[in-house]
């Protein structure tokens, strides 16, 4: 279609080109004074015209419009509404000066008008378009129909943006059903775009890890009870995910959740709140005491010679010294020590018989 669009264009280009030249064909041989040779002239002129036409046109039409539809399919709504209402403004302000610069003298009076236009129209574009962000969130506190959230509902104004690594982890589904979040969950467009590269991927591990991702989105999107929005929100100045998505956080002033340490220690540099929920699921652990009782099952033998591993509900880690002689049992055991490591909290204690028997 787009092709059959372009060869239209070069035939419509190449005929007007094509009489444009064979007009001036004919005044070149008036102005030589050969009346006899002038249907060569014309001939002439309008091939190379039609020629001309065919091979130029679509450089000087169609190629460029491209580029602007490109450009505006790309372009944030934001950026957009700030651009028209730049050229808007300098016009006005360009009509405001009509008047008092109408007065000056030839040739000033139609040279100044016009500079001024032009000058007034880009500066109002570049003043709007750097400050869009700012206007936007003029806009939305000006909005005359804006309500304030119900008790039970979430504000629209309080959102959380969700990372690839978050949405592939797929326990932001349960966090939200628990009721726990309260805000509404943002999804900008180059994250959605990321997570669909990882699923057309050819590798089968970050396929699935991809389809997992798209699944969990549309779980949130049909049975979560906090709502989710997709949003084509971006910043053109940064190309990475990560980097995206921790400007958009700063300019929104929201939190970011997220399971991934670079980008939780980046966010946390440059001032931006992370709900990381590796961190959440290590917090809301039960905390044992030494001297506590539990009754575990042993799954398999530890590192040192004697020990036993078992694992609670939540997973952490629980090792029994003397533990390898109940391999495959569920005992009781007394807690001695917790250890808290960087991969999680860590659990070791005694059989109740080898205590009671101490």
């Amino acid at each position: 279609m787009r092709f059959s669009n372009e060869f239209f264009v070069r035939v419509i280009g190449a005929i007007v080109v094509a009489v444009g030249a064979g007009y001036l064909g004919v005044s070149l041989a008036n102005l030589l004074d050969l009346p006899q040779q002038k249907a060569a002239y014309v001939l002439v002129f309008g091939l190379l015209g039609f020629l001309a036409g065919l091979i130029l046109t679509p450089i000087f039409t169609v190629r460029p419009l491209r580029k602007v539809r490109n450009s505006l399919v790309g372009m944030t709504s934001e950026r957009l509404i700030a651009i028209i209402g730049g050229i808007f403004l300098g016009l006005i302000a360009a009509s405001l000066l009509t008047l008092p610069l109408s007065t000056l003298p030839n040739p000033f009076r139609q040279i100044v008008p016009l500079v001024s236009a032009i000058i007034l129209v880009y500066l109002s574009v570049v003043v709007l378009t750097l400050r869009q962000n700012d206007l936007r969130s003029t806009l939305s506190f000006l909005r005359s129909d804006k309500r304030q959230p119900e008790p039970n509902q979430p504000s629209d104004d309080a959102v959380v943006l969700l990372d690839t690594s978050v949405i592939i982890d797929g326990r932001i589904s349960d966090i939200c059903k628990t009721g726990f979040i309260r805000s509404t969950l943002l999804v900008p467009n180059f994250v959605l775009l990321e997570l669909q590269h990882i699923a057309d991927s050819s590798d089968p591990l970050r396929r699935n890890r991809g389809r997992r991702g798209m699944d969990v989105l549309r779980f949130l999107q049909q049975d979560c009870p906090i709502p989710i929005r997709f949003t084509d929100m971006d910043v053109t100045e940064v190309r990475d995910v990560d980097s995206k998505l921790v400007a958009l956080a700063r300019e929104l002033n929201c939190p970011i959740m997220t399971n991934d340490y670079n980008l939780n220690r980046v966010a946390e540099l440059q001032g931006v709140l992370v709900l990381n929920i590796n961190e959440l699921a290590n917090a809301v652990k039960a905390v044992f005491l030494p001297g506590e009782e539990l009754s575990v099952k042993i799954v398999q033998e530890g590192r040192e010679v004697g020990q036993g591993v078992a694992y609670l509900d939540d997973g952490t880690m629980v090792v029994i010294e003397d533990g390898e002689n109940y391999l495959h049992d569920t005992i009781g055991v007394v807690v001695t020590k917790v250890l808290q490591t960087t991969a999680g909290r860590m659990i070791f204690a005694r059989p109740e018989t080898t205590t009671s028997n101490g």
